[in-house]
């Protein structure tokens, strides 16, 4: 074949590269029809083939038929190219080994490895290690660097000790990678791929195809690939089409790319993988020559503006000449910016601007971003409007519902079917969804009360036993959770030892199956769920022995991550969401570039754990930074469409972000891009909140005679402090519940303390010597987390140690107990009093003492003069009409508090004192006033039940969302906002 000169092309940035294509192509066929149906057109991937299908659509006004569209970015070409690369008459190449035996059997020999070195990892940690070597094998395949000139670097010296620790794993696993490749049959995918390249290269250059060969679109810099650009450069019939190369780019900056004479590249400008695709292709700038067709008038942006966006991407030691070019060099028409406060309010903004193209009729309008969240959120806010847009980049499989059940079942069976992770589990959409899911639901709502407070025993058998103790439960709620754990116990039996990955996973597998009658498996998501859990199954044999339960979550998780769900076609027809890969080669009428933060666009380089930047450089692979040159370039052809809005979040999630490197260079150049304020303003329109009206203070007056007419000894506070609440409790029955797998709160810890004081007056009738194997006893029960066990039990004992030598001492004083655990009641103005008293004691003088234990601190005398806290004062007078056979007249009220004072557990604080205002003997008179006063304003009377009246004495919130604190509080009664 002649070398002549090349029939390289290239479109720029600034044009429709689908459309302009097509309309050269058709332009070449003229009116013969079969002409294009003879020809090959090479594509880099799946959607440029649809991209360029859909330019050809739009011209076929009396039919066509179309060329054959081969998409080659695959590691494995030949399915698309054929007969074109693998002739039947040609030596086979061997088969590329598959993905997940490849990376399962190099996963085990990185475990293998690490254990080796002393640096054990587990099973998920060496699969994801394995995914980074097998980039960094397909990198070398790709760069046709051999994997054993790992071996002979010479570079300990130059290293530090991470890297050559990494680099010592490396190489012995690289060591023993052969004899495992050899003994599948088959090769690398990377060295397949070249050879079918090769293959089809070396086949064009013998016998020329007898139709036109294009190749379009293609930036892939692999050797291989530029070699086979280059043979269908020279066909007769052979032309290579290129993205966005800047052919008025000055010579001295275009050679100032790179390398030099000392290596160095700036690989982070957008041009420098399309001269390395031509320095491989062997083919000079000088010889690519912009394509003459445009497709559609009006359809593209400005060959001006495409000037000053190259102008403003130059490399950073040639910025200097922004100061010298002239106003159409640098003005950037048809493109505005809009910096928005967060990333939810830069959402709602780009979903008006899109809303609003797509209302002229024809127009096209798309989001290009590589932040998936960003993109969510603006599928959320067109939907609003039921534009249902083509996100074409998807989303992972474990953000579908089958990659969450999968995920909440291995975590609830790792951590022992602990509440918070069964009922998760149990809770999910998918489980019972082809059953009666409201009957599930109601089961699972009585088992999520059920489980409500401390942590029952591990594994299903504390959730059985935990019910089995309930005093009350739904009927059939027990029959249903032994059919439930009945059906779990295989996965418990399982991961309760080490499981073997190929065990582990039928079961999991199954017993999604069960919980959701195969739901688990169906739709898009579910069937790449099937798929994966298949491939993952079948190659489970050749991966890593050692598998903790633990690690199996993460393991399914990161491979689940991998798998991309992208939806069926069938959205609005003029509406797109575009990753940087998808959008290539194509355009839209308007453009968002959205998300143009560093770190997000460009992306941060990902970090290889294998090869440090020296040993990279010494291999001769790609730096890192390699691929912001791409996304610089993916940034420059995003601008090419006729009208582009850049946008960006001052702040994340976390922080404040910093502007991307692109934002910034097309701020320094111009002094500032256009602003697009219209779309905030839009915003506040849309949605608008009206007037700002805060919910008023809660004050409900129910009438007199549906007032309680009976009152606990320990309401009274709540009653006068905070009426609300005790409309909320008493009248409106509503409790707050206890958290699920809660820690042992002060209030259950002091019912435990009281259930074993209580034990042991009635059961040990007081004996000291006893006191102490009762608290053990409650110490065992509890199945609450080990550390807090740990940490509270030396303070019980301690505490309980003390109450049992007061006891001896009062006991020698003359004074005993007469009764424990308690209750009474005493009818007063026609209400009436009642309470538990914890303990009373007959005195030497014959009168009583009020016993009240608190495993805190008690409340403050000054508390009780101010009319708060008379729980012992009301106790003292139902004691006057009696507890039981006890009766007689209360002279001492003591707490008995097992908090710290004095560097010592356990104290005896008295409930009144002279000094604050209050003697012991005027009590059970002050705290009948003011029960009597509270009685006949709230319960017999008509006061409202007024929120949070006096805050001070109300610390609890447990029914500040009822009251809708937040709203009025510091507003009442007109005040100002404090």
């Amino acid at each position: 074949m002649a070398e002549g000169r090349p029939a390289v092309f290239t479109i720029p940035s600034h044009r429709r590269f689908a459309d302009a294509l097509v309309a050269g192509l058709l332009a070449q066929a003229g009116d013969d029809r079969m002409a294009l149906a003879r020809g090959v057109i090479l594509v880099p991937n799946n959607r440029a083939q649809r991209a360029i299908t859909d330019a050809f659509v739009r011209r076929a006004e009396g039919g066509l038929l179309l060329p054959r569209l081969v998409p080659i970015g695959a590691f494995d070409p030949d399915e698309a190219l054929g007969q074109l690369l693998d002739p039947a008459d040609a030596e086979p190449v061997p088969p590329a080994i598959e993905a997940m035996p490849r990376r399962m059997v190099l996963a085990r020999l990185i475990a293998e490895e690490r254990a080796k070195a002393g640096e054990p990892v587990d099973a998920a940690e060496a699969v994801r290690l394995a995914q980074a070597l097998v980039r960094t094998l397909d990198q070398l395949a790709v760069e046709e660097v051999p994997a054993r000139a790992l071996l002979d670097l010479e570079v300990e010296g130059d290293l530090s000790e991470h890297w050559q620790r990494a680099l010592g794993v490396l190489t012995a696993v690289l060591a023993r990678w052969p004899a495992e490749l050899a003994a599948t049959g088959r090769i690398e995918p990377g060295e397949r791929r070249n050879r079918l390249l090769d293959r089809a290269a070396a086949i064009w250059r013998e016998r020329s195809p007898a139709s036109f060969v294009v190749a379009a679109g293609i930036t892939d810099t692999a050797p291989a690939v530029g070699r086979l650009l280059r043979a269908i450069a020279h066909l007769p019939g052979g032309t290579v089409l290129l993205p966005g190369i800047d052919l008025a780019m000055p010579e001295e900056e275009w050679e100032a790319l790179g390398p030099d004479e000392q290596g160095r590249r700036i690989e982070t400008h957008p041009q420098y993988h399309l001269k390395l695709l031509l320095d491989r292709m062997g083919v000079a700038r000088g010889e690519v020559e912009r394509w003459r067709w445009r497709g559609r008038a009006g359809a593209s942006a400005t060959a001006a503006r495409g000037r000053a966006v190259a102008n403003a991407m130059a490399p950073a030691p040639f910025t200097g000449k922004w100061q010298d070019l002239n106003p159409p060099e640098r003005r950037l028409s048809g493109i505005r910016a809009l910096e928005c406060a967060t990333p939810a309010e830069e959402a709602q903004a780009i979903a008006i601007a899109m809303r609003q193209v797509i209302d002229t009729p024809g127009r096209t309008a798309a989001l290009v971003t590589p932040d998936r969240a960003l993109a969510r959120r603006v599928s959320a806010h067109l939907a609003r409007w039921g534009i249902a847009a083509d996100d074409s980049a998807g989303r992972p499989l474990t953000a579908t519902p089958p990659g969450t059940l999968i995920v909440a079942l291995v975590d609830a069976a790792a951590g022992s079917f602990a509440p918070v992770e069964l009922l998760t589990l149990l809770k999910h959409p998918l489980v019972a969804a082809e059953g009666d899911r409201l009957a599930w639901l109601d089961h699972v709502r009585a088992l999520d009360l059920a489980l409500r407070g401390p942590r029952p025993s591990p594994g299903l058998s504390g959730i059985t036993e935990r019910l089995a103790d309930a005093t009350k439960l739904p009927r059939g709620l027990a029959d249903w959770w032994e059919r439930q754990a009945h059906g779990l116990a295989p996965l418990e039996t399982a991961f309760s030892d080490a499981p073997a990955l190929p065990d582990i996973l039928p079961l999991i597998r199954e017993t999604a199956s069960a919980l959701t009658g195969e739901a688990v498996w169906a739709g898009p998501a579910g069937r790449a769920a099937a798929e994966m859990f298949s491939d993952v199954e079948a190659s489970a044999p050749l991966g890593p022995r050692e598998l903790a339960p633990s690690a199996i979550a993460p393991l399914l998780g990161g491979l689940m991550d991998e798998v991309a769900i992208r939806p069926p076609q069938g959205g609005h027809p003029r509406v797109f969401i575009w990753g940087l890969i998808e959008q290539r080669l194509q355009h839209a009428d308007f453009v968002v570039a959205a998300g143009l933060n560093e770190g997000v666009w460009p992306a941060l380089p990902s970090p290889d754990p294998w090869l440090g930047p020296r040993v990279r450089a010494l291999l001769g692979l790609p730096g890192l930074e390699r691929r912001i040159g791409v996304a610089a370039h993916d940034f420059v052809s995003t601008l090419g469409s006729p009208r582009a809005l850049i946008t960006r979040a001052r702040r994340d999630a976390r922080a404040p972000a910093v502007a991307s490197r692109f934002w910034l260079r097309l701020e320094a150049m111009t002094g500032g891009v256009a602003r697009a304020p219209e779309y905030r303003r839009w915003m506040a329109l849309i949605d608008r909140p009206g007037e700002f009206a805060p919910a008023e203070r809660p004050r409900p007056k129910p009438p007199a005679d549906q007032r309680p007419r009976a009152l606990a000894v320990t309401r009274l506070d709540r009653l006068k402090a905070d009426p609300f609440a005790f409309y909320a409790q008493q009248m409106l029955k509503l409790s707050a519940l206890d958290p699920i797998d809660a820690d042992p709160s002060a209030a259950w810890r002091g019912s435990a303390v009281h259930e074993v004081l209580e034990a042991w007056a009635k059961d040990d009738h007081y004996d000291p010597a006893k006191l102490p194997a009762r608290a053990e006893q409650m110490l065992d029960g509890i199945a609450a987390h080990p550390v807090l066990r740990a940490l509270w039990a030396p303070r019980l004992r301690e505490a309980i140690d003390w109450i049992a030598r007061r006891m001896i001492e009062d006991t020698a004083e003359g004074r005993r107990p007469v009764v424990a655990e308690t209750f009474g009641e005493r009818v007063i103005e026609g209400i009436r009093l009642y309470g538990k008293v914890d303990r009373i004691d007959r005195l030497a003088d014959g009168t009583l003492a009020i016993v009240d234990y608190k495993t805190g601190q008690p409340p403050a005398p000054k508390q009780v003069a101010a009319g708060y806290a008379m729980q012992l004062g009301l106790l003292g007078l139902i004691a006057e009409t009696g507890f039981g056979a006890v009766q007689g007249t209360a002279s001492t009220f003591e707490y008995w508090s097992l908090a710290q004072k004095d560097g010592q557990l356990g104290y005896v604080a008295g409930a009144t004192s002279t000094r604050a205002g209050l003697d012991p003997a005027d009590f059970v008179g002050h705290a009948r006033v003011q029960f009597e006063e509270a009685a006949a304003a709230y319960l017999t009377g008509e006061a409202e039940f007024v929120a949070k009246l006096h805050p001070e004495y109300s610390p609890y919130g447990d029914y500040d969302q009822l009251m809708r604190l937040d709203e009025w509080y510091g507003r009442q009664d007109g005040e100002p906002t404090p």
